[in-house]
């Protein structure tokens, strides 16, 4: 099969590769970046652990197709943490304990950051509506929407604190 040529931009960095039409995207961060946080889970985009930013909206990287990212940008996990310091979704995972095994975790984070920016004040409710996608067979789920709530708060906090310094 012949390969295809694809640029995509992957946690701000330009990438050109030469790649199989039927490569999932999944497939192509894992084995062709070396980006290993986005988990395989279920591989039918019930579970969620897969989940990763494309062009501004979250996507379940096993039913996405690498040669469908051809100018785009996508974020992963590994993407989220800037200059050594935990991004709020982070911080907040680990401050209120929401994860446990670790396995549905990097796409628990991506779809919280996500949600985040979509709707920066979000209910509980709106939290477990909008992490509904995501499955955890650990935790409970209360620990995460305490962790996306968090990371909300603390992205709220951030927001005043440079409005006021541009003010």
């Amino acid at each position: 099969m012949a390969k295809q040529l694809i640029r995509v931009k992957v946690n701000g960095r330009d990438i050109e590769r030469a790649v199989e039409p039927r490569l999932l995207l999944v497939h192509f961060l894992r084995e062709e970046l070396d980006l290993t946080g986005t988990h395989i889970g279920c591989e039918t985009s019930h579970c969620g652990a897969c989940t990763v930013d494309l062009d501004g909206r979250s996507v379940k990287s096993c039913t996405v197709l690498a040669v469908q990212c051809d100018g785009a940008e996508v974020a992963t996990v590994e993407g989220l943490a800037q200059g050594g310091v935990l991004h709020a979704v982070q911080e907040g995972f680990y401050q209120e304990h929401g994860l446990q095994c670790g396995f549905c975790t990097p796409g628990m984070l991506m779809r919280a950051y996500r949600l985040l920016q979509e709707n920066p004040d979000p209910t509980e409710e709106e939290v477990r509506a909008g992490m509904s996608g995501n499955l955890c067979r650990c935790t409970g789920y209360q620990n995460i929407v305490k962790a996306v709530l968090y990371a909300a708060a603390k992205l709220r906090e951030a927001h005043k604190a440079e409005e006021k310094i541009a003010a």
